[in-house]
């Protein structure tokens, strides 16, 4: 395993690597073939130096968190492992997406987590989204009891809005935040950002790579993945602009003599020791290649030229933007 300088998820957090590996591409099955591919990720990511882990119980649902579990049988000790709850995983009844912040819901989710990754306690359990029915005191304070209960080490919110994180943060410290964040997304720098910031929370950005599109793989609509197919930012009227822009990344990549997925990682590690990415992928090149982003230094005049991006970038970040930046209640609607 190679060693390399580690980063702290918030004041009192663990450290971990400042790539982390996302976990939600192991969502279409828990076969052999899955296991054999989850393994030779979880491999390639311990042998890089990557031990950061990042899964959640409605990827697939749950095939995600067996495969992982299955991965590290044994090496528990090697990684840290975030997981979320907070989405009801009855699709047969429930086939809307739906949130569930209430604080017996979040006992039962973290039990289900712990069967199935097979371990005895998470590093970091976030609220996947903030449920806009409960108030987040309520929902932290479960969580607060099982970090007592020694089943969660540190708690950690998805998306949620900057009075949420104050609040939230009061009842019991937040060790993360986790939010979209990218060359292609940085909405979240005048608001998450500063918040996080001033309560020393660390920053988890997901899909650090654009969903692809800063992979430089991403030539025409065929190379899609059928689960974004429907997203805004590759839509028939955007794709032509979006590429434009992907472009840009790979041009600097050039320059740098390195891939245009370890620019896009660059920059974003360059945020802030804060900052930890966890680009996902099935590929254990790929995570390679991402952790190899360390390395990679960015001039200011490419930084600069990158930073530019986002302001063009056409559609939306989310196919759901009404989860986006969620605040809480101050008090649960009567019932």
């Amino acid at each position: 395993m190679t060693e390399i300088a580690k980063r702290r998820l918030g004041t009192d957090g663990p450290w971990v690597s400042p790539i982390g590996v996302g976990f939600m591409s192991f969502r279409t099955g828990a076969s052999a073939e899955d296991e054999t591919a989850a393994r030779a990720v979880v491999d390639a990511a311990l042998d890089a130096g990557v031990s950061f882990f990042d899964t959640a119980d409605v990827y697939g649902p749950e095939h995600s968190e067996i495969l992982l579990g299955r991965a590290l049988k044994g090496r528990r000790n090697n990684a840290t492992i975030a997981t979320k709850f907070g989405n009801p995983l009855d699709r047969a009844t429930n086939p809307d997406p739906q949130i569930n912040g209430r604080p017996e819901y979040v006992r039962s989710a973290i039990e289900a987590s712990l069967r199935r990754l097979d371990v005895d306690h998470v590093d970091l359990y976030y609220l996947h989204r903030v449920d806009p029915t409960v108030a987040i005191e309520e929902t932290v304070g479960a969580l607060k009891e099982l970090v007592e209960a020694g089943k969660v080490r540190h708690i950690g919110l998805s998306e949620a809005g900057p009075n949420t994180i104050r609040r939230a943060n009061a009842v019991h410290p937040i060790a993360a935040i986790q939010s979209e964040w990218s060359l292609f997304s940085r909405d979240i720098e005048t608001s998450t950002v500063p918040v996080a910031r001033e309560l020393g929370i660390a920053l988890v950005p997901y899909s650090p790579l654009g969903r692809a599109w800063l992979t430089g793989t991403v030539r025409s609509r065929a190379d899609v993945k059928q689960q974004l197919a429907a997203h805004p930012r590759f839509a028939q009227e955007n794709f032509a602009r979006n590429r434009a822009l992907a472009d840009e990344v790979a041009a600097v990549a050039t320059e740098l003599n390195a891939r245009p997925a370890q620019v896009a990682l660059a920059w974003v590690l360059a945020r802030g020791t804060d900052v930890v990415p966890i680009p996902g992928t099935r590929h254990p090149d790929y995570v390679c290649e991402n952790a190899g982003a360390r390395t990679v230094e960015l001039s200011e005049d490419q930084a600069n030229r990158l930073a530019k991006l986002a302001d063009q970038v056409a559609g939306h970040r989310s196919l759901r933007p009404e989860n986006i930046g969620t605040e809480a209640p101050t008090q649960a609607p009567s019932e």
